[in-house]
């Protein structure tokens, strides 16, 4: 008989079985009648036993906005349960740590939870999941939780896209803006500037300068995109139209059939047995287009 120590099991990378049915149970959290039990598995526990998770992806609580659910809450009991897990003597929120704030500004004594056995990659993953799936987070904590989930847990960006039911472009788009500078990434959090300004941002040669531009002058997401074209020395189309015409008149013609079927400025360098296919765009959703396309997403 053997005496060799069985190997540990390793957690499969992404969502497994277990916690796939779990974030389910986040989805579905069913509302109950104050004073009432009748979720299953739904206790009541003293909201003084309860504590955040310290690494919430959600870092900005929108104090007018928490305010109106204390009022509601005050006033109607919270009407749906939070999910915890047990900590030492205590819990610690895996889901609804904006409801537990606003119960305790509602001066609650008790909270319904649902409490659930969870280690330590669980409930991190869920915590992001969920505030994701709940649209709670700005953009750039949208997009961080992404990269989390992409480097901590190794979900591809188009399981994400699934998991959150966004598209992949929305998701890609999300982690685009974490190429920004430090102060551009903090004026999207803040919600001085949007995620449409953010984008338009992403490519010009001084974001800082131009986003500083942006709030002060007060301008909409056209007249940021070009801002950041004419800081960059003309538009995409107009720097194309000074390229090198093709000699060759079929690459011209094929350069005019690519460009028809993509509605897209199309360039061909052919030399030899190989070359380069150029494909020039004006905005960004024309970008987003040549990435659905080239992925094989519909659109």
């Amino acid at each position: 008989m053997s005496t060799e120590p069985t190997p540990a099991r390793r957690r499969p990378s992404g969502l497994g079985r277990g916690l796939s049915a779990l974030l389910g149970e986040v989805e579905r959290e069913q509302p109950i009648e104050a004073g009432e039990l009748r979720a299953e598995g739904v206790r009541l526990l003293p909201i003084a036993d309860i504590r955040p998770h310290p690494d919430q992806p959600r870092r900005h609580f929108d104090e007018e906005k928490l305010e109106e659910l204390a009022q509601s809450i005050a006033e109607r009991g919270l009407l749906q349960p939070i999910v915890v897990r047990k900590i030492g003597t205590g819990y610690q929120i895996v889901a609804g740590e904006r409801r537990w704030r606003a119960a305790q500004r509602a001066r609650l004594h008790e909270v319904p939870a649902l409490v659930r056995d969870l280690n330590d990659t669980e409930t991190l993953e869920i915590a992001i999941i969920e505030n994701i799936q709940r649209a709670d987070l700005n953009a750039i904590e949208e997009a961080e939780a992404y990269q989390r989930l992409v480097s901590d847990f190794g979900h591809t960006q188009e399981a994400l896209g699934k998991l959150v039911h966004k598209s992949r472009s929305h998701v890609t788009n999300l982690l685009r803006l974490l190429d920004l500078p430090g102060k551009v990434r903090q004026e999207v959090a803040n919600g001085n500037l949007s995620m449409g300004h953010a984008r338009a941002l992403i490519t010009a040669e001084d974001p800082e300068k131009l986003a500083a531009e942006v709030i002060k002058r007060g301008l909409s997401v056209r007249d940021t995109e070009k801002l950041a074209r004419s800081a960059k020395g003309g538009t995409t189309k107009e720097r194309s139209l000074k390229a090198k015409p093709s000699g060759d008149a079929d690459i011209v013609a094929l350069e005019r059939q690519l460009g028809d079927m993509l509605g897209l400025a199309v360039r061909i360098a052919h030399a030899g047995e190989g070359g380069t296919v150029t494909l020039s765009y004006s905005s960004l959703d024309q970008l987003d287009m040549i990435c659905q396309r080239l992925s094989g997403e519909r659109i």
